[in-house]
This record gives structure tokens, sequence and C-alpha cells, in this order.
């Protein structure tokens, strides 16, 4: 799930390593992609080998660094928001990432697009 990427894509990056490999999933290409809209990942590639498929995902240098994340949404506990109550995480300077009916989006895509679903995640 995209819990661990994050966590791993946050050790990465003090790690100061340039990539990084996951197995395929589409919720995590999904997110992996929104994450690249923000600017907090390079690039994503989804790759195959023989017949599993892979992601490669390349780090951004240190200015626009994947520092922390916080789990808004969980297993025990699903949070929802509706377009209007979505707020800008950390005065502009964090992304949101939302599971909407249109597919994951950040959190300025589901306010343009009018849209609210599940509240992910948040991170900055």
């Amino acid at each position: 799930m995209y819990y661990n990427i994050l966590s791993e894509l946050k050790n990465a990056v003090r790690a100061r390593k340039t990539s990084m490999t996951f197995p395929f999933s589409k919720m995590d290409f999904a997110v992996l992609e929104a994450l690249a809209l923000g600017g907090y990942v390079k690039n994503v590639e989804k790759e195959t080998v023989g017949r599993k498929n892979f992601i490669n995902v390349k780090l951004p240098s240190k200015e626009k660094a994947l520092n922390d994340f916080k789990l808004v949404s969980k297993p025990s506990r699903h949070f929802y928001a509706d377009y209007r109550s979505i707020r800008s995480v950390k005065q502009g300077h964090g992304l949101g990432v939302l599971s909407t009916s249109k597919g994951i989006m950040t959190h300025r895509q589901a306010q343009k697009a009018k849209i609210g679903g599940e509240y992910l995640f948040e991170v900055w």
C-alpha cells in the first residue's frame, strides 16, 4: 500500500538516494503520479521485467524533498471531505492527496474540479 511507499520515500530522501523501485499496483502508481505533480518525485515510470511489473521512481534534489507525511485516512478510520472543506497544507507548502470518483488527485486539482473524496494523506 501507499503507506509503506511514503515511509520508504522519506527514508530514501534522508539517505540521499536518487531512485527507488517498488512492486506495481494501480493505486501506488496513481499516488506516485500525484506526488510527481506536486514535485515531491521527479519521475514515475512503469517497467516490465518478464511477467512482473515494477514502478521506477526518480527522487528530487534536497530543495523539494518529502520531509514528512501525515496519514489522514487509515484502515480503521476513513475521512471524507467535499471540495469546500479542503484546506491548504502547511500554509501552501504541502500537498494533500485525495481518492475521488475521477481517480487520485492532489487537493488543488480536486478543488479546481469541485470534487470531494477520501482524504488519504498530506506530505510536506
